[in-house]
């Protein structure tokens, strides 16, 4: 199993270069839009190549993924979007935003940019997106990426089990006491710790009164039904696949890492060391490094 620790000085001037410092993600806006069943996703292209989506997780957006994207845009054709609930995309309160929802919301969206096999970089809650289009709508992949993913039950820290217990309660909250709470969560997903503009990067879209109550509404509705429901089909997933995970991320501990590629017996995995869940901030030249050359090793020769 190949561990990730160390990258060449190439690729960290590389990092500076798409405008990352210690980690900063440049800011960037999503400039096309998809309707689908009342909600507004917000999207983006570019790059040029093989078709490859990138699909953030929970609670962030596809923002995080950005200086990543444009380095990966020099040999590929770059999708980012943001999922109905998060980022730019509409957080109306009467659409749900769960699992099922998102899976089945992706695998439309694929149909939408006529991409047949793209491949796939997933993260997070992303990941669990990314396998039940494949496992349940019908969506195929050329390759498929999951870093720190969510496929197994049980998943949630306790402060998102709080608070799946009591949302309503904590959409209430005075905005004062919301940030100080979604500040404190969101610094317990970095194991480095995160910078002043990281930091508000990762909380803009959770700042005014719609944004509190989307981020809510998005833990009120997650469930381990969904991940519970395609687990057993993990290993009739036959496209190349590769597990990337942070070796110390305490929200979805590296264990899991090892019980997904014993699920998808083709699988193989790389661990990225001194990054915890936030791994696109915490190691990003090593996690570029990585993602450079898995997608490099399967992307069709010219």
């Amino acid at each position: 199993m190949p561990t990730v620790g160390t990258v060449c000085v190439g690729v960290g001037v590389l990092g500076v270069r798409l405008g990352w410092h210690h980690g900063t993600v440049t800011g960037h806006r999503l400039t096309e839009t998809f309707e689908w069943q009342g909600r507004t996703v917000a999207w983006d292209r570019f790059g040029d190549g093989p078709p490859l989506v990138l699909l953030h997780g929970t609670p962030w957006s596809s923002a995080l993924w950005r200086p990543i994207a444009d380095t990966l845009a020099r040999r590929f054709t770059v999708y980012l979007w943001d999922m109905p609930g998060y980022g730019a995309s509409s957080k109306d309160p009467e659409h749900d935003v769960d699992l099922g929802v998102q899976g089945e919301l992706f695998a439309h969206l694929l149909i939408e940019w006529g991409l047949e096999r793209p491949h796939i970089i997933a993260h997070d809650f992303g990941g669990a997106v990314a396998l039940r289009a494949r496992l349940l709508h019908d969506a195929w992949y050329a390759s498929l990426c999951l870093v720190d993913v969510v496929a197994f039950s049980p998943w949630g820290s306790p402060f998102f089990t709080l608070v799946k217990q009591h949302s309503e309660v904590f959409a209430q909250l005075p905005a004062a006491v919301h940030r100080g709470a979604i500040e404190a969560y969101v610094r317990g997903a970095s194991h480095r710790g995160l910078r002043d503009d990281d930091l508000s990067m990762l909380m803009e879209p959770w700042g005014d009164a719609a944004g509190q109550a989307a981020f809510y509404r998005q833990i009120a509705q997650a469930d381990e039904g969904f991940t519970d429901e395609i687990e057993p089909a993990y290993n009739s997933i036959t496209e190349p696949t590769h597990i990337v995970w942070g070796a110390d991320d305490t929200w979805i501990p590296i264990d899991r890492a090892y019980r997904l590629k014993a699920a998808i017996p083709h699988a193989t995995l790389a661990t990225i060391e001194n990054a915890g869940h936030l791994i696109q901030l915490d190691a990003p030249a090593p996690l570029t490094a990585e993602l450079t050359r898995w997608t490099e090793r399967v992307r069709p020769a010219n």
